[in-house]
This record gives structure tokens, C-alpha cells and sequence, in this order.
């Protein structure tokens, strides 16, 4: 008769600490308002004319690096290195990449993907340091299921925002000159 009542206790503070985690995340997502990750994409990136660009990733990626090579620039996911043109596009895809979205938009603009590359890593180093706080008083379980919930979340948002167009839209107005 006492395992039972131990396993409804055990059900009752795992409810509650489900409640807990839920809470923390929304409270995480408040705090960061404008710089969260998936709003940046949403309203600063998606605006633009953007290109789809997809990662190849195999599964879950631990270690994502940006590299300077004899070839250039390289983002390395996993064990895998994808050529980038120049250092910003490797860091604006190394944010994603970190984040595990493996389809995204790219700005076809490159002036503009340095600007969002630095927002983009700020609102990740910057959630990083709310889950830390967060989770300073609880256990690490409840760190790591927190971040584990809010990349969670992070994933599907970007997802369902979409990765927008494979080929960038141009303006196609060829009048010609009065001659």
C-alpha cells in the first residue's frame, strides 16, 4: 500500500514540475520580447528577399564551428563542412544550425546578413544566459529541460515560418529608354 501513494507523489511532482518548466519557458520567451530568435526571422529577415538555404544536418548537432580555411570560410555541423561565401553567412547559419533548424532564409542582400548575424547571435548567447539564471536555483535536470523545451520551441516557430523561396524574388520591370 505504500508503493502506491509514493508513485501518486511521484506523478504529483513531476506535474509540477512540468507546470514549472512550462512557466519558466514563457517567462523566458517575456523577457526576451523583441529579440526573440524566431520573431528576428519572422519580422527583420522573412521582410527581406531572401533565398531558402538548407543545412544538411545529420540529426541533433552538438558542435557547430565556423572555420577559416585555405578555401575560404566553413561552417562545420557535426562532421560535416558546409563552404559559406564569406564570415557573416557562416555565422548567421551557425546560429540556426546551433538552434537545429535545417531549412532557413537567407537575405539575398549581403550587406544586411552581418547586421543580422550580430542580432541573431545576441538573442542566442542572451537566452543561454536567461536559462542559466533560471535554472541557477533548481537542478540542472530542470536547466536542461528548459533549454531542451525552448529550442524546442525555437525550431518550430522558424519552421513554420517557412524558409521562403529557393530562388530570390526579382523586381522584373524591363521598361526601356525613350530613344
Amino acid at each position: 500500500m505504500i508503493l502506491p501513494s509514493l508513485a501518486a507523489t511521484a506523478a504529483a511532482a513531476t506535474a509540477e514540475s512540468g507546470a514549472t518548466v512550462t512557466r519558466a519557458v514563457a517567462a523566458t520567451k517575456e523577457a526576451l520580447g523583441e529579440m526573440w530568435m524566431p520573431r528576428i526571422y519572422r519580422e527583420r529577415i522573412l521582410r527581406l528577399r531572401t533565398r531558402a538555404h538548407h543545412l544538411d544536418m545529420p540529426g541533433r548537432v552538438k558542435n557547430v564551428e565556423v572555420q577559416h580555411t585555405l578555401l575560404g570560410v566553413e561552417l562545420k555541423t557535426g562532421r560535416r563542412r558546409v563552404l559559406c561565401p564569406d564570415l557573416a553567412t557562416a555565422r548567421y547559419l551557425a546560429v540556426f544550425a546551433r538552434a537545429g533548424c535545417s531549412d532557413v532564409a537567407v537575405p539575398y542582400d549581403i550587406t544586411q546578413i552581418s547586421r543580422l548575424a550580430d542580432e541573431l547571435e545576441s538573442s542566442w548567447h542572451r537566452m543561454l544566459l536567461l536559462i542559466e539564471k533560471a535554472g541557477a536555483e533548481r537542478s540542472a535536470v530542470f536547466s536542461s529541460r528548459l533549454r531542451t523545451l525552448l529550442l524546442g520551441e525555437v525550431r518550430a516557430e522558424i519552421t513554420e515560418a517557412g524558409a521562403g523561396t529557393i530562388v530570390p524574388q526579382f523586381n522584373q520591370n524591363t521598361k526601356q529608354r525613350g530613344a
